[in-house]
């Protein structure tokens, strides 16, 4: 192979690359209202004892605070099926599923938890993304540090993890907005 066709080679490998990681990345919906004043997330958690007295699994064991500053129990999850949301709020695709997940909360009040975890930004950040996407009726916990994203095993932005009612994981991974509350519904 001659010098020129190995360096053509190595720019349009690397070219490829380049595009294929900035296409994985996100879409770049466009945001359906203007972001109003940014104002205090009503997110709470949840009672600090589990749902219907089950026992707590493993996964469901840890503590965090929510966007709001109220303090969240995991095994206040225990005995229904759980959404966990990780997201970012400069995240184009987070944004995309923003509706989704709004929906999915709404269909599926008392059968199945819903919880969004923002990370990789500040917790201002965080709640002007809440409100520009009208996310306030879903609890989402303010994870700067990555808590909560390390213990699931999280290390993108716009990752599901689906939890059945024993606490098991049964989905780790991306979902669109649209396909998230027949996947939820499913759990139930």
């Amino acid at each position: 192979m001659t010098l020129r066709r190995l360096v053509v080679s190595l720019v349009a490998a690397i070219t490829a690359v380049a595009v294929l990681a900035g296409a994985a990345g996100c879409a770049d919906p466009a945001p359906t209202d203007a972001a109003g004043p940014v104002a205090a997330s009503s997110t709470t958690g949840a009672a600090s004892t589990p749902a219907s007295g089950a026992a707590v699994p493993s996964t469901l064991a840890f503590t965090a605070r929510t966007v709001g500053g109220a303090a969240f129990d995991g095994a206040t999850l225990a005995g229904k099926p759980t959404v966990l949301w990780f997201w970012a709020p400069w995240c184009p695709t987070c944004a995309g599923q923003a509706k989704g997940v709004k929906t999915a909360a709404e269909q599926l009040a008392g059968k199945v938890n819903v919880v969004g975890v923002g990370g990789l930004d500040d917790e201002d950040a965080m709640r002007r993304f809440i409100t520009q996407w009208k996310l306030d009726a879903v609890p989402h916990l303010s994870d700067e540090a990555g808590t909560v994203w390390k213990k699931f095993g999280v290390t993108s932005q716009s990752t599901f993890v689906l939890l059945d009612s024993r606490g098991t994981v049964v989905h780790k991974g991306v979902l669109t907005g649209d396909a998230l509350p027949g996947r939820a519904a499913a759990l139930t």
